[in-house]
């Protein structure tokens, strides 16, 4: 079986969208990507969830191997409908080796909402340098064109509108649809997915009490320099946070 090991670790990523409540039915998807294909002969290759199968049913043979122009390289199901989406941004993005997509409740209403989830506080501080970014809804044209293809498109251009470092911030909404997550590996992935729906119900629930005018402290927001300090004493070259 091509990349077995890989296989199991997107397994694994897809079972945890379900187990941590991420996306009901079968709405999400994970996949992640070898990109040293050398021993096989072939480029870069994504292992990705079959489009429909259910979480608790799927067995490793059950996963698509795909190219990153989408040719089927392996498996006898049809990929995720998302796979577009994510060769786009493995092209794009080339220091991610995994990517999740889930209608997770809250970030989902963040998207839909076609609004970006602020830094609000040190948890959100912890894990995205600055909000988690909103892109502009897809145009009809777009739509049309490939809506699926045009879904990374927008992810990519928010990106480099704005100079994000998609390790960084990984993550994003797409306007009026859902949020997608990245990172190094599909393991981690899923954990900024889980990350992004927290901080995004931290948010809402922040946002709430203020409008509910149940603080004094209605326009207390985190100050640049606690988010900068945070996010560095995680990510940044001096970072104390873990075990080295």
């Amino acid at each position: 079986m091509l990349l077995a090991a890989l296989r199991q670790e997107v397994l694994r990523a897809n079972q945890e969208i379900a187990r941590r409540g991420l996306a009901p039915h079968t709405f999400g998807n994970a996949s992640g990507i070898e990109r040293d294909s050398a021993h096989t002969g072939r480029g870069p290759l994504v292992v990705i969830k079959p489009s429909g199968v259910d979480y608790a049913t799927m067995t490793p043979g059950d996963l698509v191997i795909t190219d990153l122009d989408g040719k089927i390289v392996e498996g006898t199901l049809r990929p995720s409908s998302d796979l577009d989406t994510h060769t786009h941004l493995y092209r794009e993005f080339p220091s991610i080796g995994g990517i999740v997509h889930t209608h997770s409740e809250f970030a989902t209403s963040w998207a839909q909402a076609c609004q970006p989830i602020p830094c609000l506080g040190t948890t959100h501080a912890d894990y995205f340098h600055g909000p988690v970014p909103v892109t502009e809804p897809l145009t009809a044209e777009e739509v049309s064109s490939g809506y699926v293809h045009s879904t990374g498109v927008v992810i990519v251009r928010r990106f480099r509108a704005e100079n994000l470092d998609p390790i960084a911030v990984p993550g994003v909404l797409v306007a009026g649809h859902a949020p997608f997550a990245w990172g190094r590996t599909a393991a981690e992935a899923v954990e900024h997915a889980d990350v992004l729906e927290y901080i995004a119900r931290l948010a809402f629930r922040t946002r709430l009490i203020r409008s509910a005018g149940l603080t004094e402290l209605s326009n207390c927001s985190i100050p640049v320099y606690v988010s900068e300090h945070h996010f560095q004493r995680k990510h940044g070259p001096k970072a104390t946070y873990g075990q080295s």
